[in-house]
């Protein structure tokens, strides 16, 4: 799953449609790419993992920011071309070792949906990692009673489970949901260990030193943990093997994310207008990175403007990378 972890730009009408458990939280038209399409008038779709933002009048020209990326979101004043003061959304996003700012501005100066709606959904994604992430020694047991999450049910419970992540390895309680695989040593309910579906690569059983045991593989980007469990008697461990990889595939096709949000103030919904299917080409890579320069944060390293005789007047001097020349030749001519 990419939609939540990455920042693309320019992606294919393909990957602008929402995939299996995502959906959309809020749809705003009228809404401008301040930084990078200053002008162009868009539309911010915020879904549950991501916002999007495409032009209205080419679809192609577009953004995908996952929420995982965020370093900080929040409203900032700004002064508009048009000569006015403006609460705009400012993002500051971190991908592959690069910082970018995005600053979206909404033209219906009476509206705040574009950074409220953004903010609050954030605030819930970052509430809901256990659904998504590998937890280690957390407070999710109680009593000896796991602490459900919400949209989680309990599906079977397995005494006297066998943790071998260690070399003695730990009896404890192995605990299967329908969001996650939880086990949790009878001595220490403190030691314990939560696996979400969402970051699961692998389920098997596999022999050891412990014999047939139930192995778990993490995906790599979740840190590669290789998880092992012996389970007695040997039957018991089979029919939890099959009910595991149910319950894995169940979940692919109908995920739970846990991210769930309600707009407080639901304002008039705007008139649809839908994506037409355009043609995908293959940019020219150099164009491309010259359009992530665009949203480059800079931080107090901010280059000042001088004297250009290709335009002039005074401009920002371009990255080393690109000129103004062609940055200006992105601008489409008609």
């Amino acid at each position: 799953m990419w939609q939540d972890s990455e920042v693309r730009f320019d992606i294919s009408h393909t990957h602008m449609q929402l995939r299996l458990g995502e959906f959309a939280v809020d749809k705003l038209d009228l809404i401008e790419d301040t930084k990078g399409n200053a002008g162009d008038n868009g539309r911010l779709i915020v879904t549950n993992l991501r916002i999007i933002w495409h032009s209205l009048l080419l679809p192609r020209i577009n953004l995908s920011i996952g929420y995982n990326t965020f370093i900080a979101v929040n409203s900032k004043t700004i002064h508009t071309l048009q000569g006015r003061h403006t609460q705009a959304l400012y993002i500051l996003a971190s991908f592959q070792n690069c910082r970018y700012e995005f600053i979206f501005t909404n033209q219906d100066s009476k509206s705040t949906r574009h950074y409220t709606s953004v903010i609050g959904i954030y605030r819930a994604y970052i509430s809901s990692k256990v659904y998504r992430e590998i937890k280690l020694r957390s407070g999710i047991i109680n009593d000896q009673l796991l602490t459900l999450l919400p949209q989680e049910t309990v599906c079977s419970t397995s005494q006297d489970t066998w943790n071998l992540s260690l070399e003695q390895g730990n009896m404890g309680t192995f605990i299967v949901t329908n969001v996650r695989l939880v086990w949790f040593a009878d001595m220490n309910y403190q030691f314990n260990i939560s696996i979400p579906y969402l970051i699961i690569a692998n389920i098997t059983i596999k022999s050891s030193k412990f014999g047939p045991t139930l192995v778990i593989v993490s995906t790599e980007s979740s840190g590669g943990y290789i998880l092992g469990f012996r389970v007695r008697p040997l039957q018991r461990l089979h029919t939890l093997y099959k009910e595991i990889l149910m319950l894995f595939k169940t979940f692919e096709k109908f995920p739970i994310f846990g991210i769930d949000y309600i707009l407080e103030h639901q304002a008039p919904v705007q008139q649809e207008l839908s994506i037409e299917q355009y043609s995908e080409i293959q940019d020219n890579q150099v164009e491309i990175l010259n359009v992530f320069g665009y949203y480059f944060s800079e931080g107090l390293n901010q280059r000042k403007p001088s004297f250009s005789n290709y335009l002039g007047l005074a401009a920002e001097n371009p990255e080393e990378t690109s000129t103004l020349q062609n940055i200006w030749e992105l601008v489409p001519q008609n």
